[in-house]
């Protein structure tokens, strides 16, 4: 039986697909030899391990996509297909489509020199301009003859052990159909699951920037990789356009992200700790003290914890997010990197060298750590915590590790740990850090589909004609255990608190359901010694990128750094602005207006103070309208820029 199967179809793919494993795993060997004086300095076994294993998840999306025809093909239940000329055909199909998957490593291994990534689909458009590239390659080609060797070697390897089914194994009949037919039905699932990288509901299929989290820093994320995967990944993902609105002189003139040496001022809480609290769709309309002006002044709002805390913070009565999804507030708040055009995350763009607020303080002798109760790859948030110098991460695999904690029994059931006891986990593992240190938790229970644990059900109810109403309860009486437990903590009073929203979600108020309301969270800061002093800013606007330009004026950072905000302690409150894109607009929010431009042009400009639901388009109109519209410019033109140039530090 063992003998027939493997020289049946189904076996006989299975043994040529570990040849293509195999071979593309040597591929690899050649990339990292070929580029040895930047990886090998910094090696070690527990980060080769790492990468072995990030790299089978790679290559198993790679090689399902590479291999999918072959497969089919294959597996078909048509007997007729069995025949010499048939798998001869299959045999150069196999063989010439990893062929092409193997030189795309190889030439990467020589090309990956000068970029410091692996090649994406933009590589073409990258030279098509070139007429002289066939020589270049040519040239490539004999610098390198060793690697055209391998890659003949690698050939012969994929040719020579090729496994042909042999056909006098089979009895036509119904064995013959019932066996292969079941091999596809089983083949599909298996296959989506490979191309997703997880078998877990409620993760987004792996992109460019998971490599991330297999690694210690973004250059070795290469190693990660496979080229192909990465072509077939950029497919459809639109690149960033460079625009050419105006010189590079003129833009630098109205606005540059490099932020020189803060004033070092009475604000300094130099040493200090830092907990950023970024929680799952916590939108402004659901704070009651955010608020006051709603319902005739008897709004109440569903989060009484954050309401209190609110009374003793620094909070902005204009405050944005600069996207809509998740993915897009990790590099808003924590690299004042906004979402523009496409979430960094799923661009070639994700490997650029980017700073945070993490490697920043990290350098500056801070330990650092990130929170989140998801599956550790769940929306790439691992991966672009490591990217940007987390040194230690904590997810649902760490929680399900701890003994004190009841594991997969906290699970949500969809995406995380609940948030109760994540919160707590989080306190635990914050409690063994060395001062000073920057924590940083991602809550995750005010999401779809809108669930409570068991204990909540009955007092937790849907409120306001909102399901979400009773998560963002349930998440407040998280928050409110969290900060009591902390409160009798050492470090407590040495820390300052930011909470702050990575989107907002269902509203009921329609001044939350215009373009702009869609993206008003609320940004609290706290210190429990009160030396930031509490107060409802109306005179500032804020955004998730003015995070973290703020906190290194309070912590009296002074070396120059890069981030699309505002200091919001330090700039003229006059000259805060808040940016997020919607649907191909980019809306800028500065003094009074909010002017939306297409592109091309601006569509409309609002005053949004007065006009909160924005019914009354001035363009034209106004003479700010021009001024506005040269500074979205000049933001859009740096930001394309400096992500295509990978320009992302100062």
């Amino acid at each position: 039986m063992l003998k027939r199967l493997i020289h049946s179809n189904i076996g006989a793919a299975v043994l040529n697909m570990l040849v293509a494993y195999l071979v593309w795993m040597l591929s690899r060997v050649a990339f990292f030899a070929e580029n040895w004086s930047t990886f090998a300095p910094y090696m070690s076994w527990s980060l080769l391990w790492s990468m072995v294993r990030g790299a089978l998840v790679f290559d198993t999306s790679a090689l399902l996509y590479v291999n999918s025809l072959y497969l089919v093909l294959m597996l078909l239940p048509l007997h007729i297909k069995e025949r010499a000329g048939f798998h001869k055909g299959l045999r150069w199909l196999f063989v010439a489509s990893n062929a092409i998957g193997l030189a795309m490593n190889l030439m990467d291994a020589v090309y990956f020199q000068y970029t410091g990534r692996r090649s994406t689909v933009t590589v073409f458009t990258e030279f098509a301009a070139e007429g002289n590239i066939t020589s270049i390659i040519l040239t490539e080609f004999l610098r390198h003859w060793y690697l055209v060797l391998a890659f003949i070697a690698l050939v012969f390897i994929l040719w020579r052990c090729y496994t042909r089914p042999r056909l006098e194994v089979y009895r036509f009949g119904s064995h013959y159909y019932i066996s292969q037919a079941i091999a596809l039905l089983v083949m599909i699932p298996l296959a989506i699951v490979g191309i997703r990288g997880s078998v877990t509901a409620g993760t987004r299929p792996i992109t460019i920037s998971n490599a991330n989290q297999f690694v210690n820093r973004p250059v070795e994320s290469s190693v990660v990789l496979n080229t192909p995967f990465s072509m077939i990944r950029s497919i459809g993902k639109k690149a960033f356009v460079t625009p050419d609105y105006m010189p590079a002189g003129q833009m630098e003139a109205i606005y540059s992200p490099v932020h020189g040496h803060p004033v070092t001022d009475e604000l300094s809480h130099k040493g200090k700790n830092v907990v950023i609290l970024i929680v799952e769709s916590m939108g402004k309309e659901y704070i009651g003290a955010l608020n006051r002006d709603l319902d005739g002044g008897q709004y109440r709002g569903y989060m009484p914890f954050v309401d209190s805390l609110v009374e003793k913070s620094l909070t902005f009565k204009y405050s944005y997010a600069n996207g809509r999804i998740s993915m897009d507030a990790m590099p808003s708040i924590l690299s004042g990197l906004p979402m523009m055009v496409e979430s960094i995350f799923l661009t070639p763009a994700s490997l650029n060298d980017v700073d945070g607020i993490s490697s920043i303080l990290g350098r500056e002798g801070y330990g650092t750590a990130f929170f989140h109760g998801g599956h550790n790859i769940s929306m790439g948030f691992s991966a672009y915590a490591h990217s940007i110098g987390y040194k230690d991460y904590y997810g649902l695999d760490e929680y399900c590790q701890s003994p004190k904690y009841g594991g997969m029994d906290d699970f949500d059931g969809k995406w995380a740990i609940w948030d109760e006891p994540f919160l707590q986990f989080t306190l635990d593992n914050i409690g063994q850090m060395s001062q000073p240190f920057l924590a940083t938790v991602f809550t995750a229970s005010s999401h779809h589909p809108y669930n409570v644990p068991e204990q909540y059900r009955d007092s937790l109810k849907d409120e306001g004609g909102r399901p979400i109403h009773k998560c963002v309860r349930y998440t407040d009486l998280a928050l409110r255990r969290f900060f009591e437990r902390a409160s009798h903590e050492p470090w407590y009073q040495n820390t300052v608190f930011v909470l702050v929203a990575d989107h907002t979600n269902q509203n009921s108020h329609d001044v939350y359901k215009t373009d702009l309301g869609l993206y008003s969270i609320p940004i609290i800061f706290f210190t429990p010694d009160g030396s930031i002093k509490p107060a409802m800013r109306d005179d500032v606007i804020a955004q998730q990128t003015d995070i973290t330009p703020t906190l290194l004026h309070l912590l009296g950072y002074e070396r120059p750094y890069l981030a699309f905000g505002n200091d919001l302690l330090g700039e003229d409150p006059g000259q805060t602005w808040a940016f997020n894109y919607n649907a191909g607009i980019y809306q800028l929010i500065k003094g009074d207006l909010m002017l939306q431009f297409d592109g091309e042009k601006t569509t409309a400009l609002y005053r949004y103070k007065t006009d909160r639901l924005l019914k009354d388009n001035l363009v034209g109109q106004l003479p700010q309208q021009q001024e506005m519209e040269q500074f979205v410019k000049a933001l859009i033109q740096q930001y394309m820029s400096r992500m295509n140039e990978n320009r992302l530090k100062p």
